[in-house]
């Protein structure tokens, strides 16, 4: 495989596309317990909102199959619509790829239950289009380990990016400078990037 020379993901050229993370779904996932996935995709949901990223959310037969968007991450984007579709692959619904073309970012990142599917179809589809295609591996889960690791393959085969949400995020920070940062950390639910500031004012007292 070709190295490609690093670009990096900024919050001009980044989105972020949440892939069926649906409650019927949630209860098949093995590799995550099902609260340590829910705070990973919320944290990376709120730390994309307080960077100011286009985000589309998408469900698949959710009055008939999987059921509703997981009501946390509901919460986390009020005002957000969630477009409900029946194929497989997100990317093939013409409202998500509308959607997602609507942004006009040509870096996406993508997260879904599952990993393999909901994650990897989009995000290989995405990257055949020329697009550049990431995937945070830590907020999809998927239903055994042999799909994880595949998955994985599969992606990095057809030329996905694979992260971390909180790195992908951290990245788009860029500078701690930024208004944005405190936002971010908190979304990230990472205290410590305050603890210098709680140091300061505890020897002030």
């Amino acid at each position: 495989m070709t190295a490609r020379a690093y670009e990096p993901l900024t919050s001009d050229n980044a989105a972020l596309i949440l892939v069926d993370h649906q409650v019927g779904l949630m209860t098949g996932v093995r590799d995550y317990s099902t609260g340590e996935l829910k705070h990973n995709v919320v944290a990376l949901a709120k730390a994309a909102k307080a960077l100011g990223l286009p985000i589309v959310v998408t469900t698949t037969a959710r009055d008939s199959l999987w059921g509703p968007t997981f009501p946390e991450l509901v919460e986390a984007l009020p005002g957000i619509e969630i477009i409900d579709r029946s194929t497989v692959n997100a990317y093939d619904d013409p409202r998500v790829a509308q959607a997602i073309e609507a942004t006009g970012c040509k870096k996406l990142i993508f997260a879904g239950i599952s990993l393999e599917v909901c994650a990897a179809f989009p995000a290989m589809t995405a990257a055949a289009r020329g697009l550049d295609a990431y995937v945070a591996v830590d907020a999809p889960g998927t239903f055994s380990a042999t799909k994880h690791e595949v998955g994985l393959l599969r992606m990095q085969q057809a030329g996905v990016v694979l992260s971390d949400y909180a790195t992908l995020m951290v990245e788009i920070l860029k500078d701690n400078g930024r208004p944005e940062a405190g936002a971010v950390y908190a979304a990230l639910d990472m205290p410590w990037a305050t603890l210098v500031g709680q140091v300061a004012s505890a020897y002030a007292r």
